[in-house]
Order: structure tokens, then C-alpha cells, then sequence
């Protein structure tokens, strides 16, 4: 079992920046792929950005390549989504997921998800 809580939004100007923390509890965080997804209201949750086990891997979604980095921490059990140049668009709520795949773009791919953390962007 892998409990994971978000942190780290809130109500941010367009072009500012956030960083997304994500705690795991448990002893077996490094052996799994994290990914980061978002949704919007009234819209699907979507794929934003993954990592793998070791953290030398990552994956991104079009939309938000250049922008979003991800990154973990295997000793501190973390893993961490920069934002940076927010936009209006970027307006979600993020959730975090851990996965014993690798680190893929599919949400059926993660078996741990996260509350969520708001992420408001104001123009």
C-alpha cells in the first residue's frame, strides 16, 4: 500500500510559479513510476508528466513541455512537479500517482492516487 498526499497549490497570477509536492508514505516509494495528472472542471483528467523508479526518466505531456519539470526525491519519498510561466489554462486540480509500470501517460497505469491539490491561475 502507498499513501499519497499533495501539496503546494493555491490561487496564483498567470505567469507565476508553484512547485507540487507529493509525499508517499511506506518504504518501497523508490520502486515505483510516478506520474502527475490534472483536471480541469467539466473536463477529463489528463496526463501531465511522469517519472521513473531511478528519476533518470521522464515523460511529459505536449501541452505543458518547456513549463512542467518533475522530479523526485527517493529519499525523502517525494516527488515534485515545477510549474513555472503559469497560465490560465493551467487551472486544475493536480493529483499525484504511483505505478508499478513504468513511468506511463495512462492513468490505468497507477494503482496509488492522491486527494489532489488545487491549482488556480488568475489572469
Amino acid at each position: 500500500q502507498v499513501q499519497l498526499v499533495e501539496s503546494g497549490g493555491g490561487l496564483v497570477q498567470a505567469g507565476g510559479s508553484l512547485r507540487l509536492s507529493c509525499a508517499a508514505s511506506g518504504r518501497t516509494f523508490s520502486m515505483y513510476a510516478m506520474g502527475w495528472f490534472r483536471q480541469a472542471p467539466g473536463k477529463e483528467r489528463e496526463f501531465v508528466a511522469a517519472i521513473s523508479v531511478s528519476g533518470a526518466r521522464t515523460r511529459y505531456a505536449d501541452s505543458v513541455k518547456g513549463r512542467y519539470t518533475i522530479s523526485r526525491d527517493n529519499a525523502k519519498n517525494t516527488v515534485y512537479l515545477q510549474i513555472n510561466n503559469l497560465k490560465p489554462e493551467d487551472t486544475a486540480v493536480y493529483y499525484c500517482a504511483a505505478g508499478l509500470v513504468y513511468y506511463s501517460g495512462s492513468s490505468g497505469s497507477y494503482d496509488y492516487w492522491g486527494q489532489g491539490t488545487q491549482v488556480t491561475v488568475s489572469s
